[in-house]
């Protein structure tokens, strides 16, 4: 397997460019956390961007759902914001302004699945625009990235709590404590094989566990690679981010790991995609787009 990275210069500097998802024509959006945009790149390599109508709202986390739209987290401002594809806005206001929502995930049910980092909750935003909170039981959680799992629950990472966690649609919960201590999960996504898999950025390995709660850890090649994201590839394998090596890492389902250099030095690369055509898409912070294609 023959691998190549290019990386794309955005327009604008110091944009920050945090979270990455492929929309389904091709194009892919960013968060551009510094300008507090929405970015864009199509097909034609042409990029455009969208200003988010609330200033200074802490934009990081996007995703796309299954009907094209594009939602995003507003880490400062207490927010959920919504973008058509056109550049239509809706922005959701939650209870506490101060809740810092981070991770999203599209649910079974068609809502927006959300974590609140600060004030240790589990959000769902119904498609009519109602929340619902769930309080995590434990203190200190901060809970952060979320996915969908195999088995209809949401499944998300305690990033202080170092435990991972699942919440069925009416609202039960259930953690399973990580064997490595202190490890910091942050990134977790359903893997090809029906698992779970997340990485653990202070305890520099790749885990997964199974819907039964089983949980096998991976230990990185390099020493404080600080893995962040993590994202399912297009065949039996993973892709993640290590923002402290400088590098992508795949890692397959029977725990074969390898990694990719980043071309530039610094690039702080944090959020991580797979388009259709199987190509691995990454935000660097230094104000690039990274593209990692499979020869």
């Amino acid at each position: 397997m023959r691998i190549e990275i290019d990386e794309f210069l955005l327009p604008l500097p110091d944009s920050g460019p945090y979270g990455i998802t492929a929309g389904k024509d091709g194009t892919v959006w960013f968060t551009e956390q510094k300008r507090n945009r929405i970015g864009a790149r199509d097909e034609r390599g042409e990029f455009t961007a969208f200003d988010v109508p609330t200033p200074n709202a802490g934009v990081m986390s996007i995703l796309c759902d299954r009907n094209g739209d594009l939602w995003f987290n507003e880490y400062h401002a207490g927010q959920i914001g919504r973008m058509t594809p056109g550049g239509e806005f809706t922005e959701y206001k939650l209870p506490d302004p101060g809740c810092a929502p981070f991770g999203l995930a599209e649910g079974p049910d068609g809502a927006i699945w959300f974590t609140e980092m600060m004030t240790g909750r589990i959000g769902r935003l119904s498609p009519g625009g109602e929340v619902t909170e769930y309080k995590l039981p434990h203190e200190g959680a901060f809970p952060s990235f979320i996915t969908t799992g195999s088995d209809g629950k949401l499944w998300f990472t305690e990033n202080q709590g170092n435990r991972i966690g699942t919440i069925a649609p009416d609202g039960s919960v259930t953690h399973y404590a990580l064997p490595t201590p202190g490890s910091a999960p942050v990134g977790i996504t359903a893997g090809p094989d029906g698992a779970l898999w997340f990485v653990e950025i202070a305890g520099n390995r790749v885990g997964r566990i199974t819907t039964d709660g089983e949980i096998s850890e991976y230990s990185l090649p390099s020493a404080g690679a600080k893995p962040h994201a993590i994202t399912s590839g297009i065949g039996k394998d993973l892709w993640f981010t290590e923002w402290g090596a400088n590098r992508i890492g795949r890692i397959t389902v029977d725990g074969k790991l390898t990694e990719y250099d980043i071309p530039t030095q610094g690039a702080e690369p944090h959020g991580i995609a797979v388009a259709a055509d199987g190509s691995v898409w990454f935000a660097e912070e230094c104000n690039r787009l990274g593209r990692l294609t499979i020869k």
